[in-house]
């Protein structure tokens, strides 16, 4: 496929990453993104946390891109001077019967080579985050936090300076085959291309769809609400405070994150979204809530998990969330947070409602959609854009 023309749909760091790897390659390529800017959605929503593997079952593409990927993270913005710190980790056990859970984690993450994994006790934890209380911990201290939409830009500024072009505003609706091209048709007039890859994070089911691909994985949005610590008590913060996972529940709960801009944040929590791309509080788009509403995996996602969605509610409330950083930090109170913003999750949900966990790259003839990146998807994006294009190759 040398010198070949190929079509990235998507100005996401995934989208950007595969498009400068393609670019490096020698590949004529241009990227196709509805929106004015890069990074517009779920990249320069996240949290900014470059996931060491802890969690990630041993020997999963997750698990495997992962650790890839926080190595080509870690060197190309050192290369670049993105920012980038390894503040560390601890995933906090408050009880004891999350003791077991905290040893799985640990044991995990030595299986998936994560350096300096240790289980800490309560004095250790006082140590590493002198403010924080708990009984145990694992300690990750290669966990780092960076700036994702930073290192998107950065990334098409390569493809722009080794000969690509970026179309912004302009949205892709379907990809269709033409002899042995493919025809990325678009609002304003697309193209053909010897490839095309797909990563169209919240709408990457719809344009699967209308491609001609399986309707499953469909993406069912999830919100999570934010809050941050005043200025003056960030310094009660050093890296990032993880709960234990519950495995009864599909989110990760509460957590305090140091951003790469000094901030600390408070969250998220996880509710259904009403819409795909709406980040504040009322936003709401009909076409998004029918698609999910009159989905049948979606009501039998719902019954599998009620219990789950009565805790969520609880949730809802400023005060839950200075009750889940009070976990951690005792001394936060409310009068020390803000709101802090909303992030939308692109959820793969399975025909029979299940969740879908490891990522997902589907290819059709030269085709290749991405159809599940969750997180962490920012953190192995690199080692994404290589497996894709791995995948390309195999003619």
């Amino acid at each position: 496929m040398k010198n070949s023309s190929v079509a990235v749909v998507g100005a996401g760091i995934i989208g950007a990453a595969t498009a400068a790897l393609l670019t490096e390659h020698g590949h004529s390529v241009t990227v196709f993104e509805k929106e004015q800017s890069a990074a517009a959605h779920q990249t320069g929503h996240n949290s900014g946390v470059v996931h060491a593997g802890l969690y990630y079952e041993p020997g999963s593409l997750k698990a495997r891109l992962t650790r890839r990927g926080v190595e080509l993270l870690h060197e190309y913005c050192e290369r670049r001077g993105v920012a980038y710190q390894a503040c560390g980790k601890l995933v906090v056990a408050h009880r004891v019967d999350q003791l077991e859970r905290l040893n799985h984690i640990a044991e995990r993450a030595r299986a998936n080579g994560v350096p300096g994994i240790e289980v800490v006790d309560a004095e250790r934890i006082r140590e590493i985050e002198p403010n924080s209380v708990g009984i145990a911990a694992v300690h990750s201290p290669s966990t780092a936090i960076v700036d994702y939409p930073g290192v998107t830009r950065s990334l098409l500024d390569d493809v722009v300076l080794g000969g690509g072009e970026l179309r912004f505003g302009d949205r892709v609706t379907r990809v269709t085959k033409r002899g042995r091209q493919h025809v990325v048709e678009s609002e304003r007039g697309g193209g053909a291309f010897d490839y095309v890859i797909v990563c169209g994070g919240l709408q990457s089911d719809r344009i699967a769809k209308k491609s001609g691909a399986d309707p499953y994985p469909a993406i069912v949005p999830f919100y999570g609400d934010y809050f941050e610590l005043a200025a003056d008590k960030t310094h009660l913060v050093n890296g990032l405070l993880y709960p234990v996972p519950d495995p009864a529940y599909p989110f990760l709960g509460v957590h305090l994150t140091r951003m790469i801009d000094g901030r600390v944040t408070v969250g998220p929590n996880a509710f259904l979204s009403f819409a795909r791309e709406g980040y504040t509080r009322w936003s709401l788009n009909i076409g998004d809530l029918w698609q999910t509403s009159t989905s049948a995996a979606f009501w039998r996602f719902a019954s599998q998990n009620m219990r789950a969605a009565r805790e969520q509610i609880a949730t809802a409330s400023k005060r839950s969330f200075v009750e889940g950083a009070q976990e951690f930090v005792p001394e936060i109170e409310a009068s020390d947070m803000k709101w802090g913003g909303r992030g939308i999750r692109a959820q793969a949900m399975n025909r029979d409602g299940s969740l879908l966990d490891d990522f997902a790259i589907e290819r059709i003839d030269n085709a290749v959609f991405v159809r599940n990146a969750p997180s962490p998807a920012a953190t192995s994006s690199l080692a994404i854009a290589e497996h894709i294009v791995e995948q390309m190759l195999l003619q």
